[in-house]
């Protein structure tokens, strides 16, 4: 699914109401019906709706969702802010609509302290001041009305959009004049600055709606940002031949482990094994010989020349994917073997936690990694690499730059991890929750993309399908256990149940 522009969206909007046809009422009409039933089906008839529009569309959407409550027989007030040049003609339809309605209460107010309630448990606000379409920080009147309904810390509805956040880069603009959302309805595609932590607390949970938006036109669109869905990876995924066998689906090196740190190397390995993967071969210091052997039967094991430390592979002939970084240690030692590694290696490769903080250390060596290799920072590794950003939008601008500089895939870990690639798209994943924000979990991740690699799936499929079952995975298991006892190795367990509910 693509993420668009506002100036796509209007587009589309346009696109459709032509195309289709329908009128512009009638699709604002059909906008505020879906948001009216979602709203339905999660409040019951006790609840209070105070709406709050601007005189724009999004005002309009809330006219038109304050009149369907109104006829589903729910307690509706609604409050409009007069502080704009003009209303939209869609907006004046909508209020000319609602005003016929018998005792329909609606008030224009004069400020921010107009707008007051009797305070009760079922109050729920309807956020419908601004959408899309702001290019600016919010200020004045306005910026009052928002702060005001910050205040009442009741849950807030914001339609398409929470007033006062762009679309995009909210780099300069007061939180504080932005509403915080507990929930979000959205049209047709996610905002790309829902997908940013500096504004999780405005945007709070988000529901993509289907309004009847063209999807051709849509899809049509070229974006560089996408929101990755199950349909994009359930076609990206194989099925495995009668005939095959164990060499079929290649053999995988993992580099991993040391003294202290061998469930990294067992977490890797067996998450390897479940993403499919023919053969794996760990590569660990002497000292957890036995303990892999013991943990994960199915993996062969090789030992370095050190007891407690990762120093070189002698013989990389035999595998078709790498992956190194877990728990491997900094050291002097471990450091010269990845260089080793990185120069010698013809194979595609997938580069971790330890191998990440030693390439932070030898930014030079970053250049001779094999194009279309794979990294897979957490935020602080990904800082010690690039530098610093001032904010979330800085991060997604530095890792697209990087992905593009060094011809390599970057995924950023975190919720709603992102994938850049070598030629400046970024993928955001939709699946994952935070339980997964556990030691170990990382490793999963990098077993996934090492037997998805070793498997023949392209770096970029391997990416994308590989972050995406990995937070399936995570939802799966945070449904077993719950989000506060999930660890990796539950990720890892559940992986065979993802991978079912994809294809």
């Amino acid at each position: 699914m693509k993420i668009l522009t506002a100036e796509q969206i209007r587009a589309a909007d346009s696109y459709t109401i032509i195309h289709e046809p329908i009128s512009p009422i009638a699709l604002m009409e059909r906008a505020a019906d879906t948001c009216t039933g979602w709203i339905t089906e999660q409040f019951p008839k006790e609840a209070i709706f105070v709406v709050v529009c601007g005189m724009g569309n999004n005002g309009g959407d809330g006219l038109a969702i304050a009149r369907q409550l109104l006829d589903k027989g729910y307690n509706v007030e609604i409050f409009i802010l007069p502080f704009f040049s003009k209303a939209s003609e869609d907006f004046s339809t909508n209020r000319k609509k609602l005003e016929k309605i018998k005792g329909a209460k609606i008030t224009e107010i004069n400020d921010a302290n107009d707008i007051a309630f009797v305070p009760n448990k079922n109050v729920v606000i309807i956020d419908a001041i601004l959408g899309s379409g702001l290019s600016k920080p919010v200020e004045g009147k306005l910026a009052e009305v928002i702060q005001k309904i910050n205040s009442f810390h009741v849950p807030v509805i914001a339609i398409d959009m929470p007033s006062g956040l762009a679309m995009e880069d909210n780099t300069g603009f007061n939180k504080k004049n932005i509403i915080r959302a507990s929930v979000t309805l959205t049209f047709e595609t996610p905002k790309l600055s829902f997908l940013f932590a500096d504004n999780a607390e405005n945007v709070g949970e988000f529901y993509i709606l289907d309004i009847g938006i063209d999807k051709k036109f849509l899809a049509e669109q070229k974006s560089s940002d996408n929101w990755v869905t199950q349909d994009m990876v359930a076609h990206a995924l194989r099925q495995r031949a009668r005939f095959s066998h164990k060499g079929t689906y290649g053999h995988a090196l993992l580099i991993a482990g040391g003294y202290g740190k061998m469930g990294a190397a067992i977490l890797g390995a067996k998450a390897c094994l479940r993403a499919g993967v023919g053969l794996v071969t760990a590569h660990i210091p002497k000292c957890g010989y036995e303990i892999i052997q013991a943990s994960v039967p199915e993996a062969m094991v090789i030992t370095d020349e050190e007891e407690q430390d990762f120093s070189g592979v002698k013989n990389l002939s035999k595998y078709n994917a790498i992956g190194i970084g877990p728990g491997v240690g900094t050291s002097e030692k471990a450091a010269k073997g990845l260089k080793m590694l990185i120069q010698q290696a013809s194979v595609n490769m997938v580069l971790d936690a330890d191998a990440l903080n030693i390439l932070s250390e030898n930014k030079t060596w970053l250049s001779f990694l094999k194009p279309e290799s794979i990294i897979t920072p957490h935020p602080g590794e990904f800082a010690r690499l690039a530098g610093k950003p001032s904010s979330a939008f800085e991060a997604y601008t530095k890792q697209r730059e990087f992905a593009v500089k060094y011809r390599i895939y970057v995924i950023l870990k975190g919720a709603y991890t992102s994938i850049a690639t070598p030629d400046g798209e970024v993928y955001f994943n939709s699946t994952g929750n935070p339980g997964m924000a556990t030691a170990g979990s990382g490793d999963t991740l990098t077993g996934i993309i090492l037997g998805l690699l070793a498997q023949g799936y392209p770096p970029r499929q391997s990416s994308i399908l590989g972050v995406y079952i990995h937070g399936l995975a995570g939802d799966i298991a945070a449904q077993e256990w719950g989000e506060n006892a999930l660890i990796a190795e539950d990720i890892a367990n559940c992986l065979g149940r993802a991978f079912l509910q994809i294809v």
